[in-house]
């Protein structure tokens, strides 16, 4: 949107910027913006800065993408800067050591692939894509010695993660005291009216106030959303974890997955994950558990896959899962009995080494532990024993809620 632009009644936009906010670093500072914002017809800035690590989205990423888009729907302009220079420093934030630098060609690979991604969330058309390469490239060291002058050693050491490994003797490299220096420095380049990230940028979104107010200009607005916990209900959503919903997983997973948020945290999701107006999360409160959790699945699978998607993997979820009937397409394993250790042509094979074969479980360890937890099916019928025998022939296995494999069990001649 440009000059000329018109926006909804303040009260409206604070209305809908508040809903799954963490925190507003000035909120009344912010309500003058929207106000001269509508005054002169001129959109705010509104800025997020993505380090161009290798991006794999998952709906953890999409708390701030969606505030993010808050601010968009409601007129003002976009800029998305792709930290294609400050990601040779690399981010420390929450790190207890120096990360490794990218290289050039990572950094470029990975800020193409944020373009199509970003799109699952934003209207692409109407966002500033920038590269902050663009006015840090061109930065002599007299300049950096002037911005680094307007901060002190004393300020860098309050963040968390520094303050804990100077207090315990692990290094600090110097480079890494530049990051916090550098992302203020594209809210200066930029004139950015707000930022937006998660909670754990607090310090850096701070920095870009005071680099901007060194600057002459007017401080932006830090504005944070939570940081949002995965499907174990404790610990932050991440990959590494196996706690996360990606956003590009097929809808049967991603529907799948969503089912087994716990009860307690749905509602965040609710709040934070998905536009529903909170009248009818109210409802949905009211009602039965069950129901509100399918209200969520399918709210989130149509957003990323489409309504007809969403309503056949639902469909799928409650034929194979609440009917406790078979999927409608499983895939077929031929399994080797002699190959697990049979050493007759008619004896059983171990379930443990069967679900390793059959590609059901990674390792004998993992096996072992999914037995245990009651994990495992076979012909519909849960095993709790590790040392459970399979006879030869066709068998439907499951593990877990959602893997299904029919293994062929197959002994000499056979």
């Amino acid at each position: 949107m440009t000059m000329g632009a018109t926006f909804p009644p303040v009260d409206e936009q604070l209305r809908i910027l508040r809903r799954g906010a963490a925190d507003i670093i000035v909120e009344a500072e912010l309500r003058q913006k929207l106000e001269r914002a509508a005054s002169t017809e001129r959109p705010l800035i509104v800025k997020l800065g993505l380090d161009p690590t290798a991006p794999d989205l998952h709906l953890g990423h999409t708390v701030v993408l969606g505030k993010l888009r808050d601010f968009q729907d409601l007129g003002h302009q976009v800029v998305v800067v792709i930290g294609d220079f400050t990601g040779m420093i690399g981010d420390p934030t929450g790190r207890s050591e120096t990360r490794k630098p990218l290289t050039w060609d990572q950094i470029r690979a990975n800020a193409e692939t944020y373009r199509a991604q970003l799109g699952k969330v934003l209207d692409m058309a109407r966002v500033r894509v920038e590269l902050n390469s663009t006015w840090l490239g061109t930065l002599r060291f007299e300049d950096l010695i002037r911005l680094t002058a307007h901060l002190t050693v004393a300020q860098m050491l309050q963040r968390e993660d520094f303050a804990a490994r100077y207090t315990t003797g692990r290094p600090i490299s110097l480079h890494e005291f530049l990051y916090p220096v550098a992302q203020a420095y594209d809210s200066v380049a930029l004139r950015a009216d707000v930022e937006l990230g998660g909670t754990d940028q607090t310090f850096n979104l701070l920095v870009g106030r005071d680099l901007q107010r060194a600057s002459g200009q007017e401080p932006q607005i830090a504005f944070t959303v939570p940081i949002l916990e995965g499907l174990d209900g404790t610990q932050k959503m991440s990959k590494s974890l196996g706690n996360y919903v990606g956003i590009d997983e097929p809808p049967d997973d991603m529907f799948g997955k969503l089912m087994s948020v716990p009860d307690a945290l749905m509602w965040r999701y609710f709040e934070l994950l998905t536009r529903l107006d909170e009248r009818e999360i109210a409802a949905l409160r009211a009602g039965h558990p069950m129901d509100a959790k399918k209200r969520l699945a399918s709210t989130l699978t149509e957003t990323y896959h489409g309504k007809v998607a969403a309503e056949a993997a639902r469909d799928r979820f409650v034929r194979v899962f609440q009917q406790r009937q078979q999927p409608d397409a499983v895939d077929v394993v031929e399994v080797d009995a002699a190959a697990l250790g049979a050493r007759a042509a008619a004896e059983p094979v171990t379930l443990l080494r069967v679900l390793v074969a059959a590609g059901l479980a990674p390792s004998n360890s993992e096996g072992r532990r999914l037995i245990q937890q009651g994990a495992v099916d076979v012909d519909g019928q849960r095993v709790s024993d590790v040392n459970a025998r399979v006879a030869l022939g066709e068998h439907l296995v499951r593990v877990g809620k959602r893997a299904f494999k029919r293994v062929v069990l197959r002994g000499a001649g056979l």
